[in-house]
């Protein structure tokens, strides 16, 4: 077992701000951009900065611990009823329940620490729950 520390600071200054970031975004332009500090239950402890969009997403096996370091976001999860729409801004949290697809929209910029479960789906549907 290792037990370590991680400063924030120190690994955010390491990645690359991801500006404009859409659903589409390939993955190997997210390689330096999001940071893995270390691992957790069945997925890990993430952070990274961008502005933009991100694709929907959901996590089949756990609930996904959201805070928000800098910046602002709206954050639209999709339960069976409606698209329920949060806002959020640094120094809040919240919990995107097991399941239920996401996604963030931070036109301008957002630095989010996520402890997010694997594995990850995502989709670029307009609502990928059909």
């Amino acid at each position: 077992m290792i037990i370590k520390t991680v400063n924030i600071e120190e690994e955010l200054e390491k990645l690359t701000v991801m500006e404009g970031r859409t659903p589409e975004t390939p993955d190997e332009e997210f390689e330096n951009v999001f940071a893995t500090l270390a691992a957790f239950d069945m997925g890990g402890v993430f952070t990274g900065s961008y502005s933009g969009d991100s694709a929907w997403e959901r996590h089949s096996v756990g609930d996904e611990l959201v805070h928000i370091l800098k910046g602002k976001t709206e954050l639209t999860i999709l339960t069976d009823e409606a698209a329920e729409v949060f806002y959020l801004e640094a120094g809040m949290i919240t919990v995107v329940p097991k399941g239920l697809w996401h996604r963030f929209h931070a036109p301008d910029g957002v630095t989010v620490l996520s402890v997010t479960p694997h594995p990850t789906d995502h989709s670029t549907a307009e609502d990928p729950r059909v």
